[in-house]
């Protein structure tokens, strides 16, 4: 008895110690913030050959010299417009040829697509040199011609419905699904416009399609969101967002209906993502210094699902979803101006749960955009960051520290044209999941991601297979036998 009753309070000694031990840890932790953070990104800001301080807006990633590589394209607001090219295990601009470069436009938004149907991709420089209303300079769309990069608007057949008002954030559309894309721009304070190549004319057919409204537009996305054609969803600022369904070609905007006005807040960031891993396309949408939206389609109207802290209202610029550390559960990162930068971690059934950072954070940084792209082909993406608006900064370059173990799988269509199928939606379906990802159109804020379904695989993950709904609505399905590859798809 006496043995027993020892050993009882030994271990009443220990819980003690335990408890206390807690409370120390929990001390220190409140003292020195910074210790819990895990070093999620490693930056690798080092590998950006010539980085000086610079004012910067979006980025895009296209293949700018059509090498088969992607690189980042990075705009410059009264700096040289920039193409980031991997070479050798460094980022090294590969371009500067007075029409891409161009300095003194100013250039804040830009996306690129194929509007001419040869295949290669065309890009769109959105040039804002005022606020808001009338602007100086008219946007470029660069095409490369035999080695030489061509503004198509500054030939004169072009010249007709140039764009003059201040604009924000631009997306590719394939609207009648036949890869003829167009380019949707997000004015401000001024008409949206929706520039077309037809009949060998670049011309702006907003009117004719029902998008001409008068708005601050901010952020703009493309994809399968209500409907089996390619739909657009805006974020708008001192005003209503709208939600544009494709109506055989033409638009209506049904955003009243779906719930997704959201007229009180002013709308900056905002992406497409898989948030119940369901197997179709839900908005993220970020609202500066206002409550953050994570809008789930059910029953037939958008519910807004964010909790705390996911909600909080912050400096919201570019918000990007995508797997950064190969786990199969998407990340989203919150790209921030004048204050930290925040990642969560979208789980089953809809959580959203904060992953603390260290690296990558930019608490002083003026975050104003943000892409991701695995640009050295490893299997994992890389982050790149732009800095500008109020004060210069380089730009920053980081990624995902996880071990060798994970894998991945990727997945790049092409069109019937051979260019990239943006506004794609691939589905990979398993024993585990249904996830659903856009090849991304842009303009989440000014940016656009390349144009790849990236996928981390999950532990016990088999039976993987993936289904592609092109723009037209039709849909290809097809087993996956190897990963740690990509797979490219070609639109019969």
């Amino acid at each position: 008895m006496v043995i027993g009753w020892k050993n009882i309070k030994v271990k009443k000694v220990k819980i003690k110690i335990t408890k206390q031990l807690k409370k120390i840890v929990v001390l220190f932790f409140l003292l020195f913030p910074n210790s819990l953070y895990a070093d999620f990104f490693e930056d690798i800001t080092s590998q950006i050959v010539d980085n000086p301080k610079r004012l910067s807006y979006g980025v895009s990633v296209t293949d700018v010299n059509q090498d088969g590589n992607f690189d980042f394209v990075v705009t410059g607001f009264g700096y040289l417009n920039l193409a980031l090219s991997y070479e050798n295990g460094k980022l090294i601009n590969i371009v500067n040829q007075k029409k891409f470069s161009d300095e003194f436009r100013k250039t804040i938004g830009v996306a690129a697509c194929d509007i001419d149907k040869d295949g290669y991709e065309e890009i769109y420089f959105l040039n804002t040199d005022a606020y808001s209303g009338t602007k100086k300079y008219s946007d470029r769309l660069i095409d490369l011609e035999k080695s030489k990069y061509v503004d198509l608007f500054e030939i004169e057949k072009n010249q007709r419905d140039l764009n003059l008002t201040a604009g924000r954030s631009v997306v590719c559309v394939d609207r009648k699904g036949d890869g003829n894309y167009g380019v949707y721009v997000a004015n401000y304070g001024g008409p949206t416009r929706f520039y077309e190549y037809s009949d060998n004319i670049i011309v702006d057919k907003s009117a004719q399609l029902n998008l001409a409204k008068v708005t601050g537009g901010r952020a703009v996305v493309a994809g399968h969101i209500i409907s089996d054609k390619i739909d657009v969803f805006a974020a708008n600022e001192r005003g209503a967002n709208f939600l544009y369904k494709n109506n055989k070609g033409k638009f209506l905007d049904v955003a009243n209906e779906y719930r997704v006005e959201d007229f009180l807040q002013n709308g900056r960031g905002t992406a497409l993502s898989d948030i119940y891993y369901r197997g179709r396309l839900d908005i993220l949408n970020g609202n500066w210094g206002g409550f953050h939206r994570a809008y789930v389609l059910k029953d037939n109207i958008f519910q807004d699902i964010a909790k705390p802290p996911f909600d909080e209202p912050s400096r919201i610029r570019t918000v990007i979803s995508a797997d950064l550390d190969n786990d199969g559960y998407d990340e989203v990162f919150m790209n921030n101006i004048g204050e930290p930068n925040k990642l969560f971690r979208i789980l089953d059934n809809g959580v959203i749960e904060q992953i603390p950072i260290d690296v990558g954070l930019e608490p002083n940084g003026y975050g104003t955009g943000a892409a991701v792209a695995d640009i050295d082909n490893d299997g994992i993406l890389e982050l790149l960051v732009s800095h500008g608006e109020s004060f210069d900064q380089p730009l920053s370059l980081y990624k995902a520290k996880i071990g060798s173990n994970r894998k991945y799988l990727r997945v790049k269509p092409l069109n019937k044209y051979g260019a990239p199928a943006r506004g794609a939606t691939v589905t990979l379906i398993s024993n585990l999941r249904k996830h659903s990802k856009t090849i991304d159109s842009g303009s989440g804020y000014l940016c656009q991601m390349e144009p790849v379904a990236h996928y981390g695989i999950r532990e016990n993950e088999k039976n993987i297979k993936i289904q592609v709904k092109w723009t037209n609505g039709e849909t290809e399905k097809i087993s996956i036998k190897k990963l740690n590859e990509t797979i490219t798809l070609n639109q019969k």
